[in-house]
């Protein structure tokens, strides 16, 4: 498993944190509680067909 991390802040309370992000499983969108504010972050995680991490994303759950 190649396993990276990035830095998301959230679209809530804009407190920065880290998600580890598991490059074999491929692009893919997931929900994250924010470990501040509690409210759930919808991550979304691009990775290039190489398994590089391309983009990761956080937006609202409600949005």
């Amino acid at each position: 498993m190649l396993e990276t991390s990035a830095a998301v802040a959230c679209p809530y309370c804009g407190e920065p944190f880290d998600i580890a992000i598991d490059c074999t499983a491929g692009s893919q969108s997931c929900i994250e509680d924010c470990p501040v504010c509690c409210r759930p972050i919808e991550i979304g995680i691009e990775i290039d067909h190489q398994g590089q991490l391309r983009a990761v994303s956080a937006r609202r759950e409600d949005d």
